[in-house]
């Protein structure tokens, strides 16, 4: 009989090769432990290709995680400039590409396979006795539909929200008629290429943007720009929130100068008329017109979107709808597993409190790592996007600080695991709107740190995170400052 390998032997599974996935399976190979890599994509950083035309807000300094920069240092590749601000194509193409394809990660990495489901070997969730001395059962599902078992000592999940987008209705569910209308085609991806491979679903047409986060804002101005080589483009927005202006940021108070420039020009476009806004208005039921009738100007309504505002029902006809409503995590593969998780915001418990949009937006989420992380499975880690649950709040540089504690933990290396610290940049506001200032110097900013706004709403005393995409800046103390907003 084979006897079985030791526990300490086996891989560590990383569910997810984005920006964090593949920063975790760096750290692993720092500390000589074998990763085991899953994507779903065809590629590495197959979600971020997705909106590979966006711009992000956080320069190349914050984008690079200090393990992989050790193993790409051993390549010929060179570093972006610190303080350009890339893309998520050229996040993929000069980073996520190179640090999948060297040595120490090449065959690590098995693309195109899907996790359908984590366990125990040999135990389901209401098995509790040697429990945490037992390896991880992680079933895979290929391209051609294979299924895979994989033995490994240690699963993190870094699988992100991409695929799980929120619903357009209200109270968390989707509004009538919003999954015909999916199927159709007729509500679109999150972040469409508006003005490259997606042009022609949006030139000509009456578009409805639905959302009041830097995606919905992202879309607007590239719809702008194609109304302006189109000028029979449309464009409608509807927010729940009374005023657009928490959108805009704080313009040229905000210290990342690339966001202050986008509100300031989204402002613009709706100053001058060029964008229909429809304020306080939830999405109640989109109806597909059969046939869809034509207007004077030649545009095609094939939807019909009803909303309800204070006012009053409010319909708006047109060709297609934009969902920039935020994003869920996929708890659908973790049945087996014992997660504990926030009742509110779908986070660890312990993290949910800090990062509850309802209460924190402006930066106070303190860095954290494999304490604030753990679950009542052992070894068992959400790291990346999906530990923030709900909650838009998530930068790239705190889950690169996530996954290096996270493997000093697995490595048993608890005095590493607990030493967390992210150096954050100055933003200058915490107010999405021009208002209170932060007027901090780039700091250090550890564990203990948690909680940045003081009870006096005009102040604020940590700086802002820097924001990557589709995640606002929201208000000084959350939604819960601005009631008229719900």
């Amino acid at each position: 009989m084979t006897e079985p390998t030791p526990l300490s032997e086996l891989p560590v599974a990383i569910i997810g090769a984005g920006p964090v996935g593949l920063a975790a399976a760096a750290h692993l190979i720092t500390r000589e432990i074998e990763p085991l890599v899953f994507e779903t994509g065809a590629m590495p950083g197959a979600a971020v290709s997705a909106w590979g035309h966006i711009g992000l807000f956080s320069p190349w300094k914050y984008n690079i995680d200090e393990a992989a920069r050790t193993l790409l240092g051993s390549t010929d590749w060179v570093e972006p400039e610190g303080d350009y601000l890339p893309t998520g194509a050229e996040l993929v193409a000069q980073y996520l590409t190179p640090l999948a394809t060297t040595p120490q990660l090449r065959n690590a990495i098995r693309m195109q396979t899907r996790v359908i489901a984590v366990s125990r070997l040999g135990k389901d969730r209401t098995r509790t006795p040697g429990r945490g001395d037992t390896p991880f059962l992680v079933r895979t599902q290929g391209a051609q539909g294979q299924v895979e078992d994989h033995v490994v000592r240690a699963v993190i999940d870094t699988s992100g929200t991409w695929e799980t987008p929120n619903p357009l209705g209200h109270a968390g569910l989707p509004a009538i008629g919003e999954p015909a209308a999916r199927e159709a085609g007729l509500v679109t991806s999150p972040l469409p290429d508006v003005l490259g491979r997606d042009r022609a679903q949006f030139a000509g047409h009456h578009t409805l943007v639905v959302g009041a986060g830097h995606s919905a804002a992202n879309t607007l101005l590239a719809l702008g720009e194609l109304r302006e080589a189109e000028p029979s483009t449309r464009i409608s927005w509807a927010i729940r929130g009374s005023d657009p202006a928490s959108v805009y940021g704080g313009g040229d108070q905000d210290g990342l100068p690339a966001r202050g420039a986008l509100g300031a020009r989204l402002r613009h476009l709706v100053e001058a008329g060029h964008i229909e806004v429809h304020t306080s208005m939830t999405i109640a039921e989109l109806s597909i017109a059969s046939p869809a009738p034509t207007s004077a100007a030649g545009i095609t309504n094939a939807l019909t979107v009803t909303g309800t505002t204070p006012a009053g029902a409010v319909s708006v006809d047109v060709d297609r709808v934009v969902p920039t409503t935020g994003f869920r995590p996929d708890l659908s593969f973790l049945r087996e597993i014992r997660v504990d998780l926030d009742p509110i915001v779908e986070a660890p418990t312990g993290l949910g409190p800090l990062i509850d949009p309802e209460y924190h937006s402006c930066g106070t989420v303190a860095p954290h790592g494999a304490r604030l992380l753990a679950h009542p499975e052992t070894d068992f880690y959400i790291a990346g996007m999906k530990s923030y649950g709900r909650a838009p709040t998530f930068l790239m540089a705190t889950g690169y600080e996530q996954v290096r504690s996270i493997v000093a933990a697995i490595a048993g290396d608890q005095a590493a695991a607990d030493a967390v610290e992210l150096v954050l940049p100055e933003t200058g506001v915490c107010s999405s709107d021009i208002g209170s200032s932060c007027a901090a110097p780039e700091s250090a900013v550890s564990e203990e740190t948690i909680g940045c706004c003081e009870p006096t709403p005009t102040e604020c005393c940590a700086p802002d995170e820097p924001v990557t995409i589709g995640i606002p800046t929201g208000l000084t103390h959350g939604r819960a400052a601005g009631r008229t907003s719900d």
